[in-house]
């Protein structure tokens, strides 16, 4: 009597929900059950499969209203951009992929504005936290994903239009901005080191101690040396507009409690300090471009100057790395313990595996 009572509940639940929303419920779950669909043929690189249920999500919420039109579409644009990196003749999927990642890209940026306020006036509540990591990683991973299709499709001339815009645009989230600025950067810092690095202005040079070392010496082309401290000067001019974007769980990432930390909040630093992580790694990079240049001009004041920088810049680096690392070694074995729970069996092989077998 007590299942049937919970059976009508729930019958008249379906009813409600039905009534209020009409076919959106029902749209909503169907849209549900393809996203996992095409998510398991996605990780077993069924890309045809996972295209079609990713595609029929979609076509549920064409506008991308509902959290599962977004996911849909950007599940999809994903799916198409693999197929094109398995097979880069075929530029129709690498177009159609940018464009379901820009029309996925609006509701994304909604959510970050809308989940922003929650998340800055309760760090602590997972829910909140949850949504805002949800909406911050999406905008990352799909204004990355745009700018490497443009760089595959041979447009390097709209990647680097998609990265300014990105990266001056306070509508998007600092994680997405820095992402931005860092690729940018780096280009910077393989313009300066063509330049700056090879062998006829890099020396090798024996010193006092007998200790070899290299000299650097200006490049033979007075153009050339130009070029390289324009290059040198934007790529430390976006360094540090990234730089000045770092938020307080980054420069405060010393005091994280990564162990008693939960889930979604391991998750949230490790978006925030990958993103930084990179662009410490640029600043130490063109500061290294500067050390080159002063020695170029012989001078040697702006040289050791750079060099004390440079030093500083590379600690700063190397302590939100190992923080990382440390970061991700977590979230792996946390991943690791729920999958031995939930598959106990397979873990058991797994870990006799491990030990070379049964011991007799």
């Amino acid at each position: 009597m007590m299942r049937s009572s919970r059976i009508g509940i729930f019958v008249l639940f379906i009813l409600a929900a039905t009534v209020l929303s009409g076919c959106s419920f029902y749209n909503r779950v169907r849209a549900r059950q393809n996203l996992v669909d095409g998510a398991s043929a996605y990780k077993n690189r069924k890309f045809d499969e996972a295209e079609k249920r990713f595609r029929y999500a979609a076509s549920l919420d064409p506008n991308g209203d509902t959290e599962e039109g977004r996911t849909a579409q950007l599940s999809l644009a994903r799916t198409l951009h693999s197929k094109f990196i398995g097979d880069r003749s075929r530029k129709d999927w690498a177009e159609e992929a940018l464009n379901e990642y820009k029309k996925s890209l609006p509701q994304f940026l909604k959510d970050y504005k809308d989940t922003s306020a929650a998340y800055e006036s309760n760090k602590g509540d997972d829910k909140a936290v949850r949504r805002f990591v949800n909406a911050i990683s999406s905008i990352s991973s799909t204004t990355g994903a745009i700018a490497s299709l443009y760089d595959a499709l041979g447009q390097a001339d709209k990647s680097k239009e998609w990265q300014n815009e990105v990266a001056a645009s306070a509508d998007y989230p600092a994680s997405a901005r820095a992402r931005a600025y860092s690729a940018l950067a780096s280009k910077a810092n393989t313009c300066a080191n063509d330049i700056s690095d090879n062998d006829k202005t890099k020396k090798t040079v024996t010193g006092k101690d007998g200790k070899q070392a290299y000299q650097y010496v200006k490049p033979e082309s007075a153009d050339d040396f130009a070029k390289l401290k324009q290059c040198t000067a934007e790529g430390t001019d976006l360094v540090a507009k990234a730089i000045a974007l770092e938020p307080a769980e980054v420069k405060n990432f010393a005091s994280f409690n990564i162990e008693g930390s939960s889930d979604i909040q391991l998750m949230l630093m490790s978006e925030l300090s990958k993103a930084f992580e990179s662009v410490r790694s640029y600043k130490a990079a063109m500061l290294n471009q500067t050390i080159r240049i002063a020695e170029m001009d012989g001078n040697n004041a702006d040289r050791d100057k750079s060099k004390a920088e440079y030093e500083t810049a590379k600690t700063n680096f190397s302590a939100l790395s190992d923080f990382g690392k440390k970061l991700q070694a977590e979230i792996e074995k946390r991943a690791a313990a729920k999958e031995a729970a939930e598959n106990p069996a397979a873990a058991q092989a797994a870990n006799a595996g491990n030990t070379g077998g049964d011991k007799k």
